[in-house]
């Protein structure tokens, strides 16, 4: 049974992640010039988080792409919680 539990984490931990990434301009940045960690409760129902990327980039049309994602760990936060904790992490990338 042990096993079993052991695999069932592992397993979790190590797959079922998401990202989402919305691209803005067939630009190439490759490092993001802002990263946060957002914090849901309850699966996030009824919750929204805004990132104003084009104040980060100057300007709207120095927007590349955004991209948000939800990784192994996070997806295991959200299990161990049962639903309670939901992190993810948004990141803007600009043009130079």
């Amino acid at each position: 049974m042990k096993k079993i539990i052991i695999a069932a984490v592992a397993a979790t931990v190590l797959s079922g992640c998401a990202q989402q990434t919305f691209n803005l301009r067939d630009d190439i940045a490759e490092q993001p010039a802002h990263v946060t960690k957002q914090a849901f409760f309850v699966n996030g129902i009824g919750q929204e988080q805004t990132i104003d990327a084009a104040k980060i980039c100057g300007g709207a049309n120095k927007v590349v792409r955004t991209e948000v994602q939800e990784s192994g760990m996070d997806v295991f936060l959200h299990v161990v919680s049962l639903g309670i904790y939901t992190p993810r992490e948004a990141r803007v990338y600009c043009a130079k």
